[in-house]
């Protein structure tokens, strides 16, 4: 009986992890595709990757065909209840104006979450620290964010929400002030329509 539980503590010890041993790590992916091309005279295109290492949420974003010289809005969106969000589509276009427009995309990702800027662990949206796109039309984004105050914020923004990046989508947003959008693109709060209409989106996917 003794040499059984001998082998069976030496099988326990082999697969359980090593003192101060790092912890795995997880990680995501978006493939994010053109909103609103048809109107906006380019096709954006992209890719995001989100890696939690440790203490930190590690996010790379790179972006082709967006207006260019002009700064780009970014966040991922979801439902603070958890439901599974996903982008919109172009056939969404509720009120038959011939745009997507943020209020639009509420029904099927939820509200916009975390901006993807110089703090995204603060949360606060309408900054002007988002990425400029080069005159090429193309960015690129890479921040590590200190996840347990990304967590807090979250947490007390939507009490008892955690982040579930497995549940989220992700935007960009943005064509230049003087598109000439109509007046039924709706917008958030004070900010320019044409700021916030989307113009790529991507369903955030654990690897």
């Amino acid at each position: 009986m003794r040499s059984k539980l001998l082998l069976l503590a030496a099988l326990a010890a082999s697969v359980a992890p090593l003192p101060g041993r790092a912890a795995e790590t997880e990680t995501y992916h978006a493939i994010l595709t053109d909103l609103n091309a048809g109107k906006i005279g380019s096709k954006p295109m992209g890719q995001a990757s989100f890696k939690i290492n440790g203490n930190n949420l590690e996010v790379h974003i790179t972006m082709s065909g967006v207006p260019a010289d002009i700064e780009h809005w970014e966040h991922f969106h979801g439902f603070p209840d958890g439901r599974n969000a996903t982008c919109v589509k172009q056939d969404m276009d509720a009120n038959k104006d011939g745009y997507i427009d943020l209020g639009e995309t509420e029904k099927p990702s939820g509200t916009t979450m975390v901006p993807f800027n110089d703090k995204p662990e603060d949360m606060i949206i309408p900054t002007n620290t988002y990425p400029q796109a080069s005159a090429k039309g193309d960015f690129e984004y890479t921040k590590i964010v200190p996840l347990e105050q990304l967590s807090k914020t979250f947490g007390r923004t939507y009490p008892g929400g955690t982040i579930d990046l497995d549940k989220r989508v992700i935007y960009v947003h943005g064509v230049p002030s003087n598109s000439n959008l109509p007046s039924s693109v709706g917008s958030l709060g004070t900010v320019p329509s044409h700021v916030t209409i989307p113009i790529a989106c991507g369903k955030i996917e654990k690897n």
